[in-house]
């Protein structure tokens, strides 16, 4: 009985090159990056003042709301402040205390605390 030569399963290279060489797809609806185009900053870009009980946590210059959430995760971890029991609970110190007006929250609960301490810089 004669031998088949094996049969290739694989398609040739050449094939897959259109994978490549695809155009990029259409932006969708997303947000992007502000670009030094001159636009406005969008919500969660425009800096906002920090009260002063944020701002011993955060810092005293404006920042926009996603630097001010970054800047309380860092103290949040620096001085150990989740719940070991429980990684959702922030277990607050004085200072956090100050700003969430109690002990103990979630942190899907951390943001309206502290939107409750950003405002417009143009405001103050």
């Amino acid at each position: 009985m004669p031998t088949k030569a094996p049969k290739e399963t694989k398609a040739p290279k050449a094939s897959e090159a259109p994978k490549e060489t695809k155009a990029p797809k259409a932006k969708s609806g997303k947000a992007e990056p502000a670009s030094s185009g001159g636009e406005k900053p969008n919500a969660l870009q425009r800096p906002l003042q920090p009260s002063r009980e944020l701002a011993a946590v955060v810092g005293t210059e404006p920042l926009p709301r996603g630097e001010v959430v970054s800047k309380v995760w860092d103290y949040i971890k620096k001085h150990e402040l989740q719940n070991p029991e429980n990684r959702r609970e922030i277990l607050a110190d004085d200072t956090l205390e100050a700003v969430f007006g109690k002990r103990k929250v979630t942190m899907f609960e951390m943001n309206k605390y502290l939107a409750q301490h950003l405002t417009s810089p143009e405001k103050e």
